[in-house]
């Protein structure tokens, strides 16, 4: 059993001889005003580098989501694209993968990169919403049958 004061107490007992054993442990002492001191200057000269990698690191997840969401889109409703602008996506996801690869990738470069491909599935969206508004369109124009101002009723 561990009480508050971080004291470990354990017992066995020897169940063919009913003898019992019993032993304490307790920390002889807590950490040195020169230890403590040190692991605070260790914490702060780390801190910049825990920002770049956690920088790094979120910068690496947009990437991959939006990696994930464009090429799903693009396999969903990629034909509605022209040519020139399906290039323009694929290129723009090919960069941004080699951005990612290394381990010590920039996270500037990831973030840029991520922007261009950003702005090439714009084109997938524009194409989607146009193609979703001509099915409603024609959708609208296919359910008035008869129905028009000569209409009787």
């Amino acid at each position: 059993d561990i009480d508050a004061n971080g004291i470990v107490n354990v017992s066995a007992k020897d169940k063919a001889t009913n003898k019992e054993q019993t032993i304490r442990i307790q920390a002889s002492g807590g950490l040195s005003d020169e230890d403590i001191e040190q692991m605070v200057q260790d914490a702060e000269a780390n801190s910049e580098a825990d920002k770049q990698r956690r920088e790094s690191v979120e910068a690496r997840n947009n990437a991959d989501g939006l990696i994930y969401t464009t090429e799903k889109t693009m396999a969903e409703h990629g034909e509605s694209l022209s040519d020139e602008d399906k290039s323009a996506i694929e290129t723009a996801i090919a960069d941004l993968k080699a951005a990612i690869e290394p381990e010590d990738a920039d996270p500037a470069d990831i973030t840029a990169k991520t922007e261009i491909l950003a702005q090439a599935a714009q084109k997938l969206g524009e194409a989607l919403y146009k193609a979703q508004q001509e099915e409603a369109a024609a959708a609208g124009d296919a359910g008035m049958g008869d129905m028009g101002p000569d209409a009787g009723g």
